[in-house]
């Protein structure tokens, strides 16, 4: 879930911080005819792509493929630019949703559903859950790879402690819990206001609990003044009245995610919880002392609020990472993408490594390799709710199109500092349905 969608790369799909700098190269042996890919130079998941390449190219020396990974901002603005060309790689790596739909759009990616259908094996392997931001008007235009990021309820079990209460099981509850820590000196939820995307994380479950998947999803399928729905009104009016409540740390509209910032305000005790993706929990790990180790992190699905029609079970985040082939390769680079696709990408070994950077894989039953990680209760807890999900949202300025996810996210931001009230919010919203 991410910035507008550039910085969403960071943001939303990597566990530590982004190396500067520009393009670095992973080349194939010289002469070999070849595809192209283009990925993130963030450690630790630049290393597992790498690996991965790099075996297909040593089991395929007449067929390879040639790497070239850059930094978000930089891939964010080049592969754009080359998509638009006509001038892409073979491989076109991203979030899917609504970047994928305008590449759809634009002819400019490969329709993939028959390759599916024709390779069902590969296709049984992931889950099923993955495969909706791969879809566009019931064609497969992606494929599902790499780790399923859901968004958590982070709690630090210290502070319940302290006002001697237990974790929220429904919306009450949170309203309810907000006064008892703020009594105590210690903020409800630490939030990255500034970030926008980590705000937008809250309306996609309130929409959710309150109406199920189908409120937004008329938004995707940009059907006419879909935010005007009452259930919308609704979940906007609860998020203010808990901003209103003082649920957030004061100043979160100047707190930044991508500095961590608001992971330290919970690992540290300032507040006691936080809603946010499930790469925070290396993060933590790494930077938050004893708090992952010490066993002072607790974490949850978002829970139900009191009368809403939306499943329990479901969630919102990051489905997945997505692949697809450029229309504009040559036969020879497509066959090896398929191949690739097919034989490399998400192979045991891939899945393994994806493990050991402490994330869950798409693919179904790698929780079989959860046991030898110290990281295994979260690991279950994450690989559960892609399992028992009865729906995976993609995150919203992912589902949308780049223009309609700024205003999106610049109109949150407003909603969050009270500046619009929740009508004004739907209103401006629906001037950029299928803009």
């Amino acid at each position: 879930m991410g910035l507008p969608l550039g910085a969403a790369l960071a943001a939303c799909g990597t566990s530590g911080p982004t190396r500067p700098g520009a393009e670095a190269s992973s080349s194939s042996g010289a002469g070999a005819a070849g595809a192209t890919y283009w990925y993130l130079s963030v450690q630790p998941q630049e290393g597992v792509r790498t690996r991965t390449m790099e075996r297909f190219n040593k089991a395929n020396p007449t067929g390879t493929i040639k790497g070239t990974t850059f930094a978000n901002d930089a891939f964010k603005t080049k592969i754009k630019t080359a998509i638009g060309a006509g001038q892409a790689p073979t491989l076109i790596w991203g979030w899917g949703g609504g970047g994928l739909r305008s590449y759809v759009q634009a002819g400019q990616v490969e329709d993939l559903t028959s390759w599916f259908d024709e390779n069902a094996a590969v296709k049984d392997r992931l889950f099923d859950s993955s495969f909706g931001a791969a879809t566009i008007d019931g064609k497969i235009y992606a494929i599902p790879c790499e780790t399923m990021q859901p968004i958590v309820l982070y709690y630090d079990k210290r502070a319940f402690e302290k006002i001697n209460a237990k974790p929220p099981e429904s919306w009450g509850d949170i309203m309810a819990l907000v006064p008892k820590f703020n009594a105590a000196g210690i903020a409800p939820f630490s939030l990255g206001g500034q970030s926008r995307w980590t705000n937008m994380m809250w309306l996609e479950f309130l929409f959710d609990r309150i109406g199920g998947p189908e409120v937004f999803q008329a938004v995707f399928d940009e059907k006419k003044d879909a935010w005007n729905n009452p259930i919308a009104i609704d979940a906007l009016t609860k998020m203010q009245e808990l901003i209103k409540a003082d649920g957030f740390i004061k100043g979160f509209s100047s707190i930044t995610a991508d500095s961590n910032a608001d992971q330290a305000l919970l690992y540290t005790g300032k507040a006691a919880m936080m809603l946010h993706g499930g790469w925070c929990y290396g993060s933590m790990k790494a930077d938050g002392g004893d708090f992952v180790s010490g066993g002072h992190l607790g974490y949850m699905n978002f829970p139900p609020v009191e009368g809403g029609k939306g499943d329990p079970t479901n969630t919102v985040g990051n489905p997945g990472q997505y692949m697809s082939i450029s229309s504009k390769a040559t036969p020879e680079a497509k066959e090896i993408a398929k191949k690739f696709f097919a034989t490399e990408l998400m192979s045991d070994t891939a899945v393994k490594e994806w493990v050991g950077t402490g994330a869950v894989p798409v693919v179904k039953g790698s929780d079989k390799e959860f046991a030898a990680s110290e990281d295994a209760d979260f690991l279950n807890f994450v690989y559960g709710i892609a399992v028992n999900a009865k729906a995976f949202a993609q995150s919203w300025d992912q589902a949308l199109s780049p223009t309609a996810a700024e205003v999106l996210l610049d109109n949150i931001a407003k909603l969050f500092q009270l500046s619009i009230t929740p009508q004004e919010f739907a209103t401006n919203m629906n001037a950029v349905i299928g803009k």
